[in-house]
């Protein structure tokens, strides 16, 4: 899985050559995107998406969920459609984390070897030095995946703490480290401190009892191609990607977020705060980026994956949020038009930090 910055960056600046290339506009009415069923499912055949879901938040309450498109071939997608959402599985990870610190169980800043100590890392000191911290503000130390190392061993690439590297290791390593800790799986906290407060029930970290297949849109690559992948079937929880909900489930937990998720305010300024830069106007707090506009501060995150092209965008102080998931490698090409749609000027302006 690629540094997800770096792609979404990539999707983004596509899809705005994309637009300036495109010479068909005539065949497609603008005014009715994302409002017409019919002018919406003909731009995501020419897109090449099989299925683009939206969840629109006004005044802290879901204005708008709706599906447009296919879950395949053949079969139209409910507003209900279930998607795979990629990483932003560790924005819901973070916030179980961040519960429970809230409540006195778990530490931001206490190293947590002694919860969890990975066999390749047993001889390296820095191991003593990461922390939870650093783990959600992605200063882990750690690379995306151990997958990339020749030996596919874990391995620092950096000293925890010193360096912004985005990693889904890092995720994984806290995970662990917090269901040895509580004797309860991922999956079971977060039923019990996100999922059930904010009411999500069409939402799971994995496949199985509960989910309901025939509402599940199907992952295609960008030439169309349906993905037959047994990944993508997991079984067990991951921190860092594989949660699979519906587009009113995650606009529901952006709501959750903006209402303060039950967590102190102390807690949640940091949630928010500069813990890392990534680049001008953008920098990573505990499990969110965050993309600095004029008027506010846009708390954000996406996810990349098979198949599977997602981002959202919370605007606290305005009450607003958006929701945009896709089943299609070629989904990042609806990012730009429904942001502008949906957030405007705002829009824009986080179009602009995004894709400079």
């Amino acid at each position: 899985m690629k540094n997800y910055c770096i792609v979404i960056l990539f999707c983004l600046t596509a899809t705005i050559l994309f637009a300036q290339a495109d010479t068909s506009k005539d065949s497609i009415s603008e005014k009715l995107l994302f409002s017409n069923k019919a002018e919406t499912e003909k731009w995501l055949i020419k897109n090449n998406i099989p299925a683009l879901g939206i969840g629109y938040i006004e005044d802290g309450k879901i204005k708008e969920a709706k599906v447009y498109g296919f879950l395949e071939k053949g079969r139209p997608a409910p507003n209900n459609a279930i998607f795979t959402i990629a990483s932003l599985t560790k924005p819901i990870t973070a916030m179980v984390v961040l519960k429970l610190i809230d409540a006195g169980k778990w530490s931001l800043d206490e190293p947590i070897y002694k919860y969890w100590l990975d066999p390749d890392l047993m001889n390296d000191p820095r191991v003593k030095t990461l922390t939870t911290r650093f783990i959600l503000s992605h200063r882990s130390g750690f690379p995306n995946w151990r997958s990339e190392n020749a030996d596919n061993k874990l391995s620092f690439i950096a000293e925890p703490g010193t360096k912004y590297h985005y990693s889904g290791e890092g995720f994984e390593y806290l995970r662990k480290a917090v269901e040895r800790k509580f004797g309860k799986s991922l999956d079971l906290l977060a039923n019990e401190l996100i999922f059930q407060p904010a009411q999500m029930n069409d939402t799971k970290f994995f496949w199985g009892a509960g989910i309901d297949e025939t509402r599940f849109a199907k992952p295609y690559d960008k030439d169309g191609n349906l993905y037959n992948d047994a990944s993508i079937n997991s079984k067990s929880a991951s921190a860092a990607f594989g949660v699979l909900t519906t587009v009113k489930d995650y606009s529901r937990f952006l709501i959750f977020v903006m209402n303060g998720a039950g967590i102190k305010k102390k807690l949640y300024d940091e949630m928010v705060a500069d813990q890392t830069q990534i680049k001008a106007h953008q920098y990573y707090g505990l499990g969110w980026m965050v993309d600095e506009i004029e008027d506010e501060n846009v708390i954000t995150h996406g996810g990349v994956g098979k198949g599977t092209q997602t981002i959202i965008f919370m605007l606290p102080r305005s009450k607003k949020g958006l929701v945009i998931f896709t089943n299609s490698g070629n989904g990042g090409d609806a990012y730009i038009p429904v942001i502008q749609k949906y957030l405007g000027k705002k829009g824009r302006e986080i179009i602009d930090v995004e894709t400079k």
